[in-house]
């Protein structure tokens, strides 16, 4: 096959042979886990393959020789009106195990069939109807016409406004649901919507630069090699994520509105005391009831513990016992089961028969599942770092 190997055209090649690899991998993790997330996320990556795939084969001489010049015209590559929709549902996916596709949600990728659509229509217009260039200049390739790159790089732009307002609800919410809220917070997927930030704004520089400035197609490739390296990071970083109970994600907008909801909608009749450390008496029975499981029961050892799971212990919903919880106690749940780990780990490190134990071990024990979030909450509860604090073994010891 005929292919120019230099600098440009192999680096991405190398690019897009890893981005569809990483794809299929997604695909084959999210048909076997039944996870949409890798689903969608495997789509994009395979998309993102197809938009520096023009680049690539250009300097690879494909533009310049036939017919390998009139396939690519007429086949369309650039589907980045699918990007926003693709990364905006990635994120609600992967923040919500029982997340599914619904009608409305296809909807979000109409725009990017319409423009398949069209590519179809112009090409057998062209190729089987006129038989000579009709809907298609066959100077340019239709892929890179103004209005169309205007129109894609709007709707990024308008996605990542989404997924930013979505991700920030869903950071909220965290901290109300879950007792691992560092870890379900996902610190990569904050850097993820970083990239998702950097790459719009990239691609709308190259959109607007190219309204004054001639961009020649030498250094239009900086741009498509910057894009490559950051979906590269996406791909490996979205695929390299460590352990987190994503079956225990449930996050819908609405339930953050339930959770900081005013108090006592339910009680409509009962008053609240200005007063935070004054809770209404009807409290009073489920605050008992939550500290029985938590000190009696223990139940802040389980290191996936969430809001939800304690109401069906309590037989109520996640909604009142998040009043309860932020009423009587003025903690989030986050920070409550949190407090108590460290007040177990602080009992565990100085009881004689733990002694021996690596801090980190006794942490794992209190019910932490990781040294960050372990070394945060102890520091926000004591003041102190783990190893400052008196009778704390030193990891190794």
């Amino acid at each position: 096959m005929y292919f120019q190997f230099g600098l440009r055209s192999s680096l991405l090649l190398i690019f897009f042979t890893h981005l569809v690899v990483y794809a299929f991998l997604f695909w084959k993790r999210g048909i076997k886990q039944e996870r949409l997330a890798d689903r969608l996320l495997g789509t994009f990556l395979f998309l993102s393959a197809l938009f520096i795939f023009p680049w690539m084969a250009g300097f690879a001489g494909w533009y310049d020789t036939q017919p390998y010049r009139d396939v690519l015209f007429y086949t369309p590559f650039i589907h980045a009106l699918f990007f926003g929709p693709l990364l905006y549902l990635y994120l609600k996916s992967l923040t919500n195990n029982g997340y599914r596709m619904t009608r409305k949600d296809w909807l979000h990728f109409l725009p990017g069939g319409l423009y398949i659509l069209w590519s179809l229509v112009v090409a057998v217009t062209d190729k089987w109807i006129v038989k000579d260039y009709y809907l298609m200049n066959g100077y340019s390739d239709p892929d890179f016409d103004s209005w169309y790159s205007l129109v894609w790089s709007l709707s990024l732009l308008t996605y990542l406004i989404f997924a930013i307002r979505y991700y920030r609800q869903y950071i909220a919410f965290s901290q109300y649901e879950f007792s691992f809220a560092w870890e379900a917070g996902f610190k990569w997927l904050r850097n993820f919507l970083y990239v998702f930030c950097m790459l719009t704004l990239l691609l709308l520089s190259e959109q607007i630069l190219s309204l004054f400035i001639n961009l020649h197609y030498v250094r239009s490739w900086y741009y498509f090699f910057a894009f490559a390296l950051m979906v590269y990071y996406m791909a490996i970083t979205g695929y390299n994520t460590g352990p987190v109970p994503y079956i225990k994600l449930n996050f819908q907008p609405q339930l953050l509105l339930e959770y900081r909801a005013p108090l006592l909608l339910e009680y409509p009749l009962a008053a609240v005391n200005d007063q935070p450390e004054e809770a209404p008496a009807w409290m009073n029975d489920w605050k008992l009831q939550v500290l029985q499981l938590v000190e009696a029961e223990k139940v802040y050892t389980d290191p996936e513990l969430t809001l939800t799971q304690l109401a069906r212990k309590m037989n109520t919903n996640a909604s009142l016992l998040s009043k309860v919880i932020n009423t009587c106690f003025q903690q989030n749940f986050n920070d409550f089961i949190n407090y108590y780990r460290v007040q177990e780990t602080i009992r565990l490190m100085q009881s004689g028969e733990h002694r021996h134990l690596n801090l980190l071990v006794i942490a794992y024990e209190a019910g932490f599942n990781s040294k960050s979030t372990f070394n945060r909450a102890f520091k926000k509860v004591t003041g102190k770092t783990p190893g400052d604090y008196p009778g704390a073994a030193q990891p190794g010891q």
